[in-house]
Formats: structure tokens, sequence, C-alpha cells
């Protein structure tokens, strides 16, 4: 149950912070501006919907079940039942799949408007000199690809071992089981320092809050709260 909570809510929590990307870099001064409020009712509801479908089981819709070496449990993938096959499938649908979509199509744009603006400034993009390291575009189209990348390798083996159990499509091993578990919950560990590393602000803060665990002196920074747009769009 709590792996599934805490789960979905990253994956829900990933697709906020790509469309306020989104909003911010391309939409410009015509999108809405992501403030503290509205920041917090995201929050609040990407809470509401994993645990809306944590709870699912509970009353009907879905199974729990022990896996691995029965020391955690996770979805019932193994039960041929058609209510619980269909609630693995719609999961998959809203949890996986379409914030999949969203963070594939945000960064799409994302990048694109950012090679747009790199041309209007005369910078060449992604050519293989030292300079081409520094630029903006070749930042964001890093961390983008490095999301995606430990988005696919996080959940996908998790997800096919579901399918592989509701469809019947080969036996399932309990090893196989226990590190498709481990990687998918190795996600919310992981993802978190993609973020850090590739964040000016976040780096001069961590510096500030806790400078035994910065490896060099932290810049000179000032570290505002204005709203959250701010934030998550720095690295842009």
């Amino acid at each position: 149950m709590w792996g599934s909570l805490f789960g979905c809510n990253s994956i829900l929590s990933m697709m906020a912070i790509a469309l306020d990307r989104y909003n911010v870099i391309v939409k410009g001064i015509s999108g809405t501006p992501f403030t503290n409020k509205k920041a917090m009712f995201w929050v609040l509801l990407i809470w509401l919907f994993s645990l809306l479908w944590t709870i699912f089981p509970f009353v009907g819709w879905g199974k729990y079940g022990p896996e691995g070496n029965m020391t955690a449990c996770g979805t019932d993938y193994l039960n041929r039942e058609w209510l619980h096959r269909s609630y693995i499938l719609a999961y998959a649908g809203f949890c996986y799949f379409m914030p999949l979509f969203v963070i594939i199509y945000s960064y799409f744009f994302i990048i694109r408007v950012m090679r747009e603006q790199a041309k209007k400034m005369n910078v060449t993009s992604l050519r293989t000199t030292d300079n081409a390291k520094t630029s903006a575009e070749f930042k964001l189209a890093k961390v983008a690809l490095t999301t995606i990348s430990l988005w696919f390798i996080a959940w996908t083996p998790y997800l096919v071992v579901n399918f592989m159990g509701i469809f019947d499509a080969s036996p399932i091993s309990p090893l196989n089981t226990i590190w498709c578990s481990l990687f998918a919950k190795a996600n919310s560990v992981y993802n978190p320092i993609v973020y850090a590393i590739s964040h000016p602000k976040y780096k001069a803060a961590l510096g500030q809050k806790f400078p035994s665990l910065a490896c060099a002196s932290a810049p000179e920074a000032k570290i505002t709260d204005d709203n959250v747009s701010e934030v998550t769009t720095t690295n842009a």
C-alpha cells in the first residue's frame, strides 16, 4: 500500500514539475504564474489522487498480495479475475502512461523553444566544442534526457512484470519481482538528486543549510521564495 502511494505520488510530482516548466518556458508571459497557493493546491491534488488509487483495492477494485520473497506486498498481478486486471490496466494508464506522455510532451517543446532562442542569440547548439557543454540548451537537454531515462529504468520493469502477470505471459521468479520493486522504489531516492545537481539555487541553498555536505564553498546567491516557477525553471 505505502509503496503504491508514494510511488504514484513521485510520478505525478515529476509530471507537475514538467508542466510548471512548460508553462513558464514555452508559454512565457502568456502563461499563468505558478504561485505558492497554486503549488499547494497541486500538491494536495496529487496526494488525493495517489491516495484514491491506493485505497481502490480495499473497496473491491483490484487487490494487494505478497510478492517477491513474501516480505512485501504489491498489486496482485497474478489474479486472473477481470476486475483485478482492469484495475492494473487503469492504474498503469493514469499513473504511468499519462504522466510519461506529459513529461515527454513538455520537455519536447521546452527543448524546441530553447533551440529557437539559442538561434536568436546566435548560439550554435549541440556542437562538439567545450562551449556547447555550458549552453543552457545543452544543460536542459541533458536534464530532460536523464529524467526520462531514469523514468524508464525505474518504472518500466515493474510495469512489465505486472503485465506479464495479468496476461499470463511467462513465469515470474521471485528474484525478478524483487529487482523490479527495488528499481521502482529507488526512483524516489535518485530523482531528487538529479534535480539538485542541475539546479544552482538548490545547490546554493544546500550549501547554506548543510555546508558539511558541499564539496566546495557555496557561491553567493540570493535564495528567494517568490514563487515555484522561479525555482523550477532556473536550470533551463
